[in-house]
């Protein structure tokens, strides 16, 4: 009897594992550890929201897949707010987490062998993996002239702002995207999960869902949302997708029958989170001033910071290889992410989270004057 080859073949070693020693080395320090490597929210969850998953808690039965009644409004609100989206023609539906979606998403929508997925040349590692589980082949392209004419494309992510680099693409940018890619009956996803969070002027984040980048038709169009950062609830893994009826219905129907269903108390979490502004720009500040405070101290080290317009990161070089960047830093008991970890353009560059305490943040221009 054959056995075919684990689906975890398909798949590169996991990212962070190769940190480990860096982080052993980085803990060691005098002074303990300073984790900017992965961008996991260290603030409270919001009392409104605790409260919400504590009244829910008491959840025998089933949760719907496609959320709540409640649910699906609060989403429909919040997207028509933060994305500038109209609500007519737009579905929403909930997604445990973002990570989820994004790695389960070609699979979700059929692609397979012979189809060709077009990612960023630098970022988020799990757009690749999909496409690895999927079967499938990925295309990394900044510019999508370098996609064959023949390729059989199939999807095309976006992520602005972007992770790990910061960078926001205008509008204009986006919409030729989503131009070329009807042009060819592919689907576009934009992730959008750091939406919220633009920094300078001038340059501000933009999402697939504006009238401005799809003509107002949510036609093969999908933007996939966190509130991970925005309402420090990682440990909740509650996102949504919102875009085209037909797509969104699609992947409501699949994931009925493989149970990814949100939990019922995560739920009522997210009416509560994503009806209530304040808590969210309350930490949108705490990162606008730790923001300041890493850039601030890596410039004055030595660094150069490239793009870094929005989002939770800040994109560094010295202009070396990054592991020794790694290296150098975690002798200071600093913990970054290596810039190849987003491909290989990245191999000159390190990625630090705003995410660190507020104590732990005010040390690392110490940290890196040490000799």
């Amino acid at each position: 009897m054959s056995v075919s080859a684990p689906l975890s073949s398909r798949l590169p070693d996991f990212t962070w594992d190769s940190l480990d020693a860096a982080a052993t080395l980085a803990a060691a320090h005098p002074g303990g550890l300073i984790n900017l490597s992965m961008g996991t929210p260290v603030d409270p969850v919001p009392p409104v929201i605790r409260q919400a998953l504590a009244d829910a808690s008491d959840a025998p039965g089933y949760p719907l897949t496609a959320g709540t009644v409640e649910l699906r409004r609060a989403m429909l609100a919040w997207v028509s707010r933060a994305c500038g989206a109209g609500v007519d023609g737009l579905a929403v539906l909930p997604t445990i987490g973002s990570k989820e979606l994004v790695a389960w998403l070609p699979t979700l929508l059929g692609i397979g062998p012979g189809d060709v997925v077009v990612i960023p040349s630098i970022c988020y590692p799990t757009y690749d993996d999909g496409v690895r589980l999927a079967g499938a082949t990925t295309v990394r392209a900044d510019s999508l002239t370098a996609v064959g004419p023949t390729s059989r494309v199939r999807l095309v992510w976006l992520n602005s702002p972007g992770n790990p680099t910061g960078r926001v693409l205008p509008a204009a940018h986006l919409r030729k995207v989503v131009d070329w890619a009807r042009e060819r009956g592919a689907v576009v996803a934009s992730d959008e999960c750091y939406l919220p969070l633009g920094w300078t002027p001038g340059a501000d984040p933009v999402s697939v869902l504006s009238p401005e980048v799809c003509g107002g038709s949510y036609d093969g169009v999908l933007a996939v949302h966190s509130l991970s950062k925005r309402s420090n609830l990682a440990g909740y893994r509650a996102g949504l997708v919102a875009g085209d009826p037909t797509l969104v219905g699609e992947l409501l129907r699949v994931r009925k029958h493989a149970g990814m269903i949100v939990p019922a108390p995560v739920q009522a979490a997210m009416v509560a989170a994503l009806g209530d502004q304040a808590h969210a720009d309350e930490q949108r500040e705490r990162y606008r001033a730790r923001r300041k405070v890493l850039a601030a101290a890596f410039t004055d080290a030595g660094f150069t910071i490239e793009h870094s317009e929005a989002g939770l990161y800040l994109w560094l070089t010295r202009g070396e290889d990054c592991w020794q960047t790694i290296d150098w830093l975690a002798r200071r008991g600093i913990l970054a992410a290596a810039g190849v970890f987003y491909g290989p353009a990245g191999s000159q560059h390190v990625r630090v989270a705003l995410t660190e305490s507020d104590e732990r943040v005010a040390q690392v221009a110490d940290r890196l004057a040490e000799r």
